[in-house]
């Protein structure tokens, strides 16, 4: 076992000298732009704030579009446009310079914004090569995840259309006799639609039998959907990918015998998993937990982990181990990889020492920038051991709850499960890793000040 890269607390690499000047010339037009606005209503206090409010909305939403693709971009760009000409028509149109300086100047925030941000949309998270249609296609569906979206969107029907056999999940089915029973028939083609917990079973019987996967995004949160550059919200889409498609080759990861395609956890979100009322009001029963977990009565978990730490307990009171790296954004969710064919387990701590570090992590939280805390630790390597001196530990795997007996052996599985994944998809292209309205305002200013973010720093 050998670990490739030394825990840390955040990267120090420097921004490049190019991309903080985009960024300062890019909020410094659009100051500009609004300090215009300003100087040519000081006198006007009804139009002076909407004209201000449209401009800033306008160059916020533009920001947002330079560095996204599909609906987010054109939505975005909609939505700056009609800021922009709703601006100028509130203007003292005799004023023609004011205007037209306005206008130059959100431009030019575009523009420089788009050189300042040209890593944001991120090569695909592996590699892919066009392939034809599958000879013997099954989708295996579960009608209860994300809330019924296999029957909200006829994907029965929608399967039947394009000759792909449907499998509709019934109770008390067992999904990994079905699955295996398909491949037995000659399908060459497995696909999931349902929650990642279900794609992981998935992913582990196409392994085994060296076979496709499909992924469709029919689940809750669909965080491998994501990954492999799928549209979330386009469900029916991703049935796309048992035709003409892009194939590649991803990585799998497991903890004893368990696989697992995003990540498994340990500590306080293992032991919020667990509780009955979770599934129905996650917020709220994170919210109900938290505090006795994360209070100076609370117990940590004592752990101890082999490469990273073979002669002492650790003290932490959350620990993660995914499938490759994750830019950890929050705790209520952990963010995207860049990659899903790299070989590696991300590993990653989080210490809360005192009542300081607790309202340290619910500020970071709501910043999205977890990475941030001071007890927060982040590595890779191919192999994990991780004892206890309990007789089980709450782990949840992909969403699923479970209690395992420790040792608990982690490993990366390179390169062992092919997926498919429609040819226009972003998978197969490009995708955009911002997932929140405004990220791209909160980058522009990370690197105009050379505060390097999960993308300008090297995570090991």
């Amino acid at each position: 076992m050998g670990g490739t890269g030394e825990p840390q607390t955040a990267g120090s690499d420097e921004v490049p000298l190019r991309t903080r000047c985009a960024a300062g010339a890019s909020l410094a037009a659009a100051l500009g732009a609004a300090a215009i606005a300003v100087a040519g209503l000081v006198r006007e206090p009804v139009r002076l704030p909407l004209v201000l409010a449209a401009v800033v909305l306008a160059t916020l939403a533009g920001w947002d579009a330079v560095v996204h693709r599909g609906v987010r971009r054109y939505v975005a760009g909609a939505i700056a446009a009609v800021a922009l000409i709703s601006g100028v028509l509130l203007f003292d149109l005799h004023a023609l310079w004011r205007v037209l300086g306005v206008i130059v100047l959100v431009v030019a925030s575009l523009a420089a914004a788009r050189v300042a941000l040209h890593d944001v949309e991120q090569a695909p998270s592996f590699a892919t090569g066009p392939v034809g249609p599958a000879a013997r296609g099954v989708l295996l569906m579960n009608p209860r995840s994300g809330g019924g979206r296999v029957v909200r969107f006829d994907l029965e029907n929608e399967a039947h259309a394009r000759g792909i056999t449907p499998i509709m999940l019934q109770p008390g089915d067992d999904l990994r006799a079905l699955a295996e029973r398909a491949v037995a028939q000659g399908a060459d083609v497995l696909g999931m639609a349902g929650g990642d917990g279900s794609q992981a079973l998935i992913a582990e019987v196409a392994q085994r039998h060296g076979v496709a996967m499909v992924c469709v995004p029919a689940g809750t949160r669909n965080h491998f959907a994501l990954d492999l550059g799928l549209d979330r919200d386009d469900v029916v889409g991703a049935l796309d990918a048992f035709g003409d498609a892009a194939e590649g080759r991803v990585d799998l990861a497991c903890v004893n015998d368990r696989v697992f395609v995003n990540n498994a956890s340990l500590g306080i979100y293992a032991t919020v998993v667990q509780a009955d009322s979770y599934r129905n009001a996650k917020i709220r029963t994170a919210a109900q937990m938290l505090p006795d977990l994360l209070g100076p009565d609370a117990r940590g978990l004592g752990l101890r982990l082999d490469p990273e730490e073979p002669d002492r307990e650790i003290d932490t009171d959350l620990l993660l181990v995914s499938n490759n790296v994750y830019r950890v954004e929050r705790f209520s969710g952990f963010g995207t990889r860049a990659r899903l064919d790299e070989g590696v387990l991300g590993v990653v701590t989080l210490t809360l020492d005192s009542t300081a570090d607790v309202s340290a992590l619910l500020a970071a939280e709501a910043r999205g920038d977890l990475s941030r805390h001071r007890g927060f630790r982040q590595w890779s390597t191919e192999e994990l051991v991780v004892d206890s001196g309990d007789e089980l530990i709450a782990v949840g795997v992909d969403g699923e709850a479970l209690r395992l007996a420790p040792p608990l052996r982690f490993r990366s599985m390179a390169g062992a499960l092919r997926v498919r994944v429609p040819r226009e998809s972003r998978g197969a292209a490009a995708r955009a890793p911002l997932p929140r309205p405004g990220a791209a305002s909160v980058e522009l200013f990370r690197r105009a000040a050379g505060y390097p973010s999960d993308r300008t720093r090297g995570v090991a």
